[in-house]
C-alpha cells in the first residue's frame, strides 16, 4: 500500500493541477484588489490565518493512530471523536455571542491558547485527560472557523471601507492556500512521524509553535473589534426555526446538510482503521484525500462555469458518494478484504465532497436570508452531530464492534437519503433565476474543516 499512496499523490497532483488550471482560465473576475493599502491589510491577516490552519492541519491524519498507540480499542477511540465533534458544535452556537460581548481578537488569541492545550493534553495517556483535550480542541475549532473570518470581514468594510466585492477575493487566496498548506501538512506529518521516526505525537507538538506565533502577531498586529448588533440568542433560534418550517426548500437544504455532513464525520473516524492494518503512510494517504478534494473544487468550478445548474451538482456529488460508500462496503468484506479497492474509494469519495460543499454553500447564500443564517445554521449543526455521534457510538454494539462493514452499510442508507433529499432540491429549484448566474469560488468555509 506504501508504493500505491505515493504513486496516487503524484497521479492525483498532476490531474489537480490540470483542473485547476482550466478552472481558473474559465473563473469570471469580478474584482481585482490590486490596491497596495488592501494587499497590505490582506496579508496581514493571512499571515495569522494559514499559521492557524496550517496547525489544524497538522493534527488530522494521526489522530486515531495516536489514541492506537495509546492502547485504545476502536470503540474507546470513537468515544474521544464523539467529544470533540458535540464540543465544536455546542460551542460554536455560542461563538458569535462572545464575539459580540468579549471581541474577535480576543477569541482569537484564546484560540491559540486552547489549541496550544489541547496539543499538550495529547501527551497523557489518561484517558480523562485525552476527553478533556478533545473537548478544548473542540472549543477551539469553533473559534477557528468563525471568529478569524468575521474579524476580516469587520475590518474590511468596518475599519478600512473596502469594496465589498474584495472580500471573496481574499477568501479566493484563502482557499487556494488552505488547499496547498493541507497537502503540505500530510508530507510533514508523514516526514516527522514515519520517515523521523517521532511517532504519532510529534505533529501535535509541532503545531504548538505555529500556534503561539499566530497568536503573537493577533496580539501585536490586529485591532479589536466587535459585532455591530447585539444577538438575542432565543428570539433568533425561534425566528430560525420558523423560517426552517415555513419554506420547503430551505428545510431539503437542512436535511441534506444533516445526512451528508454526518457521513464525512463517520468517515473521517473510519478511513485511519480501515487502511491502517495495511501499514499506509498516513500522512501521504491524507495528501491523497486533499487533493481529491480540490480537484473536486475544480470540477465544480468548470461545470458551473458552464452553466451547469448548481442543485444538479449537488446532486450528482451525493450520487458519486453513495458509490464510493457501496465499494466500501465490499472492499471491508471479512473475507474478501481490499485495501486497495478501500483507499480508492475514499479517493473518490473526497472528490464527491470537493463538489458537495461549494454547492451547499452557494445553495445556502442564495436560499437563506442573510438575518436568519446564523440560528438556521446552529439548527442544521445539530443533526449532523447528532447522526454521526450515534453511528459511533454504535461500535460499542456487538454486532458492530470492529465491523466497520456495517457502518459504511449505514453510510449508504444515510446517502440515498440525501440524494433523494437532493432530487427534491433539483426539482424546487427548477425556474429559480437566482441559482443560473454565474457562480464565483466560495470561501474556505467547510474544506479545512472536513477532517
Amino acid at each position: 500500500m506504501l508504493q500505491a499512496a505515493y504513486i496516487s499523490l503524484f497521479a492525483l497532483g498532476g490531474l489537480c493541477i490540470l483542473v485547476q488550471f482550466i478552472a481558473h482560465k474559465l473563473r469570471r473576475e469580478e474584482a481585482t484588489g490590486n490596491n497596495p493599502q488592501f494587499l497590505k491589510f490582506q496579508r496581514g491577516y493571512f499571515a495569522v490565518y494559514l499559521l492557524a490552519m496550517f496547525a489544524d492541519w497538522l493534527q488530522g491524519p494521526y489522530l486515531y493512530k495516536l489514541y492506537s498507540y495509546y492502547g485504545f480499542q476502536e470503540e474507546q477511540i470513537a468515544i474521544l471523536y464523539v467529544f470533540g465533534f458535540a464540543s465544536t458544535v455546542l460551542i460554536g452556537t455560542w461563538t458569535p455571542l462572545a464575539a459580540d460581548r468579549f471581541g474577535r481578537k480576543k477569541l482569537c488569541v484564546l484560540f491559540t491558547v486552547l489549541y496550544s492545550l489541547s496539543c499538550l493534553l495529547k501527551l497523557s495517556r489518561s484517558y480523562g485527560i485525552l476527553i478533556t483535550g478533545r473537548i478544548i480542541g473542540g472549543i477551539a475549532t469553533s473559534v477557528l472557523f468563525s471568529a478569524f473570518e468575521a474579524w476580516y470581514v469587520h475590518e474590511h468594510i468596518e475599519t478600512y471601507d473596502y469594496p465589498k466585492e474584495w472580500i471573496s477575493v481574499t477568501f479566493m487566496k484563502a482557499s487556494t492556500w488552505n488547499g496547498i498548506l493541507a497537502v503540505t501538512a500530510g508530507f510533514t506529518t508523514n516526514l516527522i512521524s514515519e520517515w523521523f521516526g517521532l511517532g504519532p505525537i510529534a505533529p501535535y507538538m509541532l503545531a504548538i509553535p505555529f500556534l503561539i506565533f499566530a497568536g503573537i502577531l493577533v496580539s501585536t498586529h490586529w485591532s479589536e473589534n466587535y459585532s455591530g448588533q447585539k444577538i438575542k440568542f432565543q428570539n433568533a433560534c425561534s425566528e430560525g426555526m420558523k423560517h426552517i418550517l415555513s419554506e420547503e426548500l430551505t428545510f431539503m437544504i437542512g436535511v441534506t446538510e444533516a445526512l451528508f455532513e454526518s457521513v464525512i464525520y463517520i468517515i473521517i473516524f473510519l478511513w485511519t482503521p480501515v487502511l491502517d492494518p495495511d501499514k499506509p503512510p498516513l500522512g501521504i494517504v491524507f495528501s491523497c484525500f486533499m487533493v481529491s478534494i480540490l480537484i473536486g473544487q475544480g470540477i465544480f468550478q468548470i461545470l458551473s462555469s458552464k452553466h451547469v445548474p448548481v442543485p444538479s451538482l449537488l446532486l450528482a456529488a451525493m450520487i458519486v458518494a453513495l458509490v464510493a460508500n457501496v465499494f466500501c462496503v465490499f472492499s471491508t468484506h471479512p473475507e474478501k478484504r481490499s485495501a486497495n479497492l478501500s483507499f480508492v474509494s475514499f479517493l473518490i469519495f473526497e472528490i464527491s465532497v470537493g463538489v458537495y460543499f461549494p454547492a451547499m454553500g452557494f445553495l445556502r447564500s442564495h436560499k437563506i436570508p442573510e438575518k436568519h443564517r446564523w440560528s438556521i445554521m446552529n439548527w442544521f449543526r445539530v443533526p449532523i452531530n447528532l447522526i454521526s455521534c450515534i453511528v459511533l457510538m454504535l461500535l460499542h454494539e456487538d454486532v458492530f464492534q470492529h465491523g466497520n462493514r456495517m457502518i459504511f452499510v449505514v453510510c449508504v442508507g444515510l446517502l440515498l437519503l440525501a440524494s433523494l433529499c437532493g432530487a427534491r432540491i433539483v426539482k424546487l429549484s427548477k425556474g429559480d433565476e437566482n441559482l443560473k448566474q454565474d457562480v464565483p469560488l466560495m470561501e474556505s468555509e467547510h474544506i479545512h474543516n472536513i477532517f
